[in-house]
């Protein structure tokens, strides 16, 4: 190896120092973005001198950060064991088939997005389920219509105020 070699070996970082480096990036690329826009991982890739691909692949390890834009409203069913028990897959497939869309996935007319997530840490209102950060719970199917209803008249009249 030559002199230039070393030098430019000692200035890749390894991959505990780029997880390091990337993730907490990722963390505020995504929060300020709401997800992580393609052109954020070029700029990020020149920055720390690594590929894009590694970063892509760092991104969809961990399922908390998103590489689309998230719906208006931003639906997670809780899938931990006491709501599982209680019905969770359920109100997973009641939302799937009100609004068409599979976990990970925004309506076409971004308005919603759905995740399934592990626990909420509301396991005492089992069968849970959090729209815009606000925690619902004893779901039943019945009800979560009924919910997913309401939110529906609500922006059709924020949107006639328009």
């Amino acid at each position: 190896m030559t002199d230039i070699e070393d030098a430019e070996a000692m200035s890749q970082p390894t991959a505990a120092e780029l997880q390091h480096q990337l993730i907490p990036m990722l963390q505020e690329i995504q929060e300020r973005f709401g997800y992580i826009p393609s052109e954020a991982v070029g700029w990020l890739s020149q920055q720390l001198k690594v590929s894009s691909q590694e970063i892509f692949g760092v991104a969809t390890f961990y399922n908390h950060f998103r590489l689309n834009p998230p719906g208006r409203h931003e639906i997670r069913v809780c899938l931990g064991t006491a709501c599982h028990v209680g019905g969770g897959e359920r109100l997973l497939d009641t939302i799937k088939e009100k609004l068409g869309i599979e976990p990970g996935e925004t309506t076409e007319d971004e308005r919603y997005s759905l995740e399934r997530v592990a626990c909420v840490g509301a396991c005492a209102l089992s069968p849970a389920v959090v729209i815009d950060d606000e925690v619902h719970g004893r779901m039943t199917q019945r009800s979560l219509k009924r919910l997913l209803d309401s939110l529906e008249r609500q922006d059709k009249k924020s949107k006639k105020r328009e």
